[in-house]
């Protein structure tokens, strides 16, 4: 290297080490002043030491500021870190996940909370909800639907019961990997992940390992958790759970569909206040009337309100009978959307309000 590459080099460096003790200083008062909002919220009678409409206008303030070179999904990574961080010294936090841990839920509630927050592993769905409805945990996070095998049944039909409320939605990008204990598919007898993750693989499980047993498991993380043990079984899973088990990579990215994505939702107890750019996820029934459907909806076309989403369910209750996910752009607050609730509540057999949230960016 040339001197004067060296000179240049060490300027910059010297320029770099300035900034950290700033950001370093910054970060110091953030926390501070954080330490006092933290005081002020405990003297409330119900304090929200996590608020996601606010966090949600924070970083869609910052993504609009931003100049870059930093990029917004960048952007927002550092500041979900630096808020779970400035949060945790408000308050601690948890957040009620499908375990154990390494599972892609816990991957899409630290995605989201940052990693200053305490994680719950539950080994079902409805453990997860129970934990967050009496109180264990403050949040839930479960996955709702998938963008290669659609809805995910044991959420679905959990928000038929649950007291929760939806405050938030998370998408997380899917990267399935083959991971053992050997180092080649030749030994690989049986293939074990959760029951969607296998769908998600099918085409690639069936060319590379026609005749692989495949076992359907709890989570993909007891799943990578029965590999370890077993040199003849692989399991489907994501980076961290090779990690925290100590797996090795057999095959990567193994997915099917190369966009694969998982949307999770976020419950707790308390109703979200508007943020500015919101959904609002309902829970709805026909009349037997002919027609039913059309009139359940027809609130929505005449008003112009957006359904980005609508899944339909066994109802159980009856023969034939069905209920209806849906998703509509825009807060129950807004004076448009209040409205066509309104009438959506009238016309419908069933009407349940799962929730005013951000949307996810």
């Amino acid at each position: 290297m040339s001197k004067q590459a060296e000179t240049r080099l060490s300027a910059c460096r010297a320029h770099i080490d300035e900034i950290d003790e700033q950001m370093l200083a910054l970060m110091n008062r953030r926390v501070e002043v954080a330490q006092r909002i933290g005081e002020i919220k405990s003297s409330l009678d119900e304090p929200a030491f996590y608020r996601p409409e606010r966090e949600a206008r924070v970083l869609k303030r910052l993504r609009k500021l931003n100049r870059g070179p930093l990029d917004d999904a960048s952007l927002e990574a550092l500041f979900r870190e630096i808020m779970s961080i400035t949060r945790s010294s408000e308050a601690g936090l948890s957040v009620a996940v499908l375990g154990p841990l390494g599972t892609y839920t816990e991957a899409a509630a630290r995605q989201h909370f940052g990693r200053s927050i305490a994680v719950a592993p539950f080994s079902t769905i409805d453990e997860i909800f129970r934990a967050a409805e009496t109180g264990q945990t403050d949040f839930a996070v479960a996955p709702v639907e998938n963008s290669t095998e659609g809805g995910v049944s044991g959420t679905l039909d959990r928000l038929v019961t649950t007291s929760l409320l939806i405050c938030g939605e998370i998408h997380l990008r899917i990267h399935h990997n083959l991971l053992g204990t050997g180092d080649s598919l030749q030994a690989v007898k049986r293939v074990m992940a959760h029951a969607q993750s296998l769908a998600q693989c099918r085409r690639w499980l069936h060319r590379n390992l026609p005749g692989a047993q495949l076992i359907s498991a709890a989570s993909n993380a007891e799943a990578a958790i029965q590999a370890r043990d077993d040199r003849s079984a692989a399991a489907i899973a994501g980076d961290s759970a090779a990690a925290r088990y100590g797996l090795n990579h057999l095959a990567a990215n193994i997915e099917d569909e190369p966009g694969n994505a998982t949307r999770f939702l976020l419950f707790s107890n308390r109703p979200t206040p508007p943020s500015g750019d919101d959904k609002t996820s309902l829970l709805l029934s026909c009349r037997n009337r002919p027609g039913a459907l059309f009139h359940l909806l027809k609130p929505l076309m005449e008003r112009g309100v957006d359904m980005t989403r609508i899944e339909s369910r066994p109802s159980r209750t009856g023969l034939w009978e069905y209920i209806f996910f849906v998703d509509i752009i825009g807060h129950q607050a807004d004076p448009g959307i209040a409205e066509t609730l309104k009438e959506l509540r009238s016309e419908a057999g069933l009407y349940k309000n799962l929730g005013s949230y951000p949307v996810s960016s």
